[in-house]
Order: C-alpha cells, then sequence, then structure tokens
C-alpha cells in the first residue's frame, strides 16, 4: 500500500458521516425552532469533521504505541501497523488536525457570535479545547480513559449533547427558549446513543485482542453477551427517542416516511446479534455510520415537512 492509500485509511473516511450526522441534526433542529445560518453550519460541519480525524489519527498513534493493533487484530490494517507512516509522522499530522481545529474552531465563534468576544465565544472555546484533548486522550498517554472503558461516555457527550446542542445554538446565535426548545435534549442524546453503537460495534469485534491486549472497553467489562445487550439498548433508545420528540414537537402522518432509514439501521442490529466477531464488523461499521446519517437526513427532511403540513393545515383550518 502507498503512503498516500495509507494516510487516506488512517482518516477513517467511513467514520465522517457521524459527525456529519450530529452537525445536520443540530442544524435541521435550529431550523425548526427558530432558524439556521448557513455559513455557521458549514463551518461547524468542517470542525466536527476535522475533530473527528483528529481523533482517528491519535486513536492510530495510542494503540500502535500501546502494542494493541497486533495481527490479532480483525479490523483494517492500520498506519502505523502497516509500517507506511513512522510515529512521527503522524505526531506531525496530529498536531496540524489540533491547528485545523482551533483554526475553524475560532473562525465558527467569530461568526456565530457576531464578532464579540464574549461569555459565549470564551464558554465555547473551552468547550472546544476540551473536544480537542478528549479526541487524543482516548488511547494516547498513561491514562488513556478508552482504556478504562470510558469510551463510551465521551462519544455520547461530545457526539450527542455537545455537537447536537453546541450547533443549534451556534446557528441561532445563542437564543434558547426552556419552554419550547429543552425537547431538542431528545434527538442530541439519540446521536449520541447511535455513535456509542458504532464504537460498541468496534469493540465487539475487537473483544478478544483487546482482551488480551489490556484495552478494558465495555464489550471486555461486560462480556460478548451482554455487550450485545448493551448494542440493543443503544439502537433502540436512540429511535425511540427520536421517535417520542418527532411525536411530542410535530407530529404530522409525514413523520413515518422515516421508517425506511430506521430499518436499515434495524437489520444492522440484527447483523450483530447474530454474527459472531469477525472481520464481517468492518462492514457493519460503515453500514452503522451511513445509516445514521442516511436516517437523520430524512428525520430533518420530514420534520420540516411536517411543520411546513401543520402550518399550511392551521392557515387553511382559519380561512375556513
Amino acid at each position: 500500500m502507498s503512503q498516500l492509500k495509507t494516510w487516506i485509511s488512517a482518516l477513517r473516511l467511513r467514520t465522517l458521516p457521524l459527525a456529519s450526522a450530529a452537525v445536520l441534526m443540530g442544524a435541521s433542529l435550529a431550523d425548526l425552532h427558530h432558524s439556521m445560518d448557513y455559513t455557521v453550519t458549514f463551518l461547524c460541519f468542517i470542525t466536527a469533521v476535522f475533530l473527528q480525524i483528529l481523533s482517528n489519527l491519535a486513536n492510530d498513534y495510542g494503540d500502535f504505541t500501546k502494542g494493541t493493533d497486533t495481527e490479532k487484530r480483525l479490523g483494517n490494517m492500520r498506519a502505523l501497523q502497516s509500517g507506511n507512516i513512522t510515529p512521527k509522522q503522524m505526531r506531525t499530522a496530529i498536531i496540524f488536525f489540533v491547528v485545523c481545529c482551533l483554526l475553524f474552531g475560532i473562525s465558527l465563534l467569530y461568526k456565530a457570535t457576531d464578532r464579540n468576544l464574549n461569555y459565549n465565544f470564551l464558554l465555547f472555546l473551552i468547550i472546544g479545547i476540551i473536544a480537542i484533548i478528549a479526541a487524543i486522550k482516548y488511547t494516547v498517554g498513561k491514562n488513556a480513559y478508552g482504556y478504562s472503558g470510558l469510551g463510551d461516555i465521551a462519544v455520547f457527550i461530545f457526539f450527542g449533547p455537545v455537537a447536537v446542542v453546541g450547533t443549534f445554538l451556534l446557528n441561532t446565535h445563542f437564543q434558547f427558549n426552556p419552554s419550547n426548545d429543552m425537547l431538542i435534549l431528545l434527538p442530541a442524546s439519540a446521536i449520541g446513543l447511535l455513535c456509542t453503537a458504532v464504537l460498541n460495534t468496534n469493540n465487539i469485534r475487537d473483544i478478544e485482542n483487546d482482551k488480551t491486549s489490556g484495552k478494558n472497553t465495555i464489550p471486555v467489562k461486560l462480556g460478548l453477551k451482554n455487550a450485545r445487550i448493551y448494542h440493543s439498548f443503544l439502537i433502540v433508545a436512540a429511535l425511540l427517542f427520536l421517535y417520542i420528540y418527532s411525536f411530542m414537537h410535530n407530529f404530522n402522518w409525514v413523520i413515518f416516511f422515516q421508517f425506511p432509514a430506521a430499518m436499515f439501521i434495524i437489520k444492522n442490529l440484527v447483523d450483530v446479534l447474530k454474527t459472531e466477531p469477525s472481520q464481517a464488523y468492518n462492514k457493519f461499521l460503515k453500514e452503522l455510520s451511513l445509516g445514521t446519517l442516511l436516517f437523520v437526513f430524512f428525520y430533518a427532511v420530514t420534520n420540516s415537512t411536517a411543520q411546513i403540513w401543520n402550518t399550511v393545515d392551521g392557515i387553511m383550518n382559519i380561512v375556513k
């Protein structure tokens, strides 16, 4: 494999739909509740993708330096494991993406706060720095939290409430009406749960290798049977939260068009439940990642259509 292909592989493009799904959900919720700022959404998307890539590269580096990436690992060949990229090159790439995250993140805050270095700017800057540190510390360093089974919590928080609610607030220029907007915590939590399910799929696949390498992921701690029960909870709870929001906020028959995309995610769940840990999980990872983005797209479109439909229906009733 050439070095260019190795770098492309190291970016793990199949994971990028997760960052995109979180931003799309936040932006669509902003549009439903208040209004969407397209420039802010674009900057949110770029920043989120860079954070995801940073996490992927740091994960490659951390697992390699800890000796976790062995020939027994069932996932695709990692960049450092292949020998085509050196640890020094990977460290340089990590620094490069840290700088990119900071530059685009600050540009995003500059636009969302209307060029004011106020409380919101500083608060979100601190959250962004914490997100960068969390992306690196997942597997890098002596106290890497991914090796203690805390990766699921971090993924849920940063891909769910932080990414979705953060995108919502940045798009609305920090407008938030508790009596109406608190409901967005349901879809925000759902995205966090689906992204955690992607991580859990990865960890179920690598359960044996992680166990021997001292990487105490949730599946290693729970065992394969309970890890699958946990996986079912993540998927079912996520879909339940999404539909509760739709029924409570903007119920209309149009939302039932979301079901085909939901069935794609359910099928993926069934595949994970009936398939023993193997390289087949590489396909499941890609399917769930893309399936999450596909579902969010249908979710955003149908909820917007339902809102328009309800508004038109209300006007027609007034006219009558």
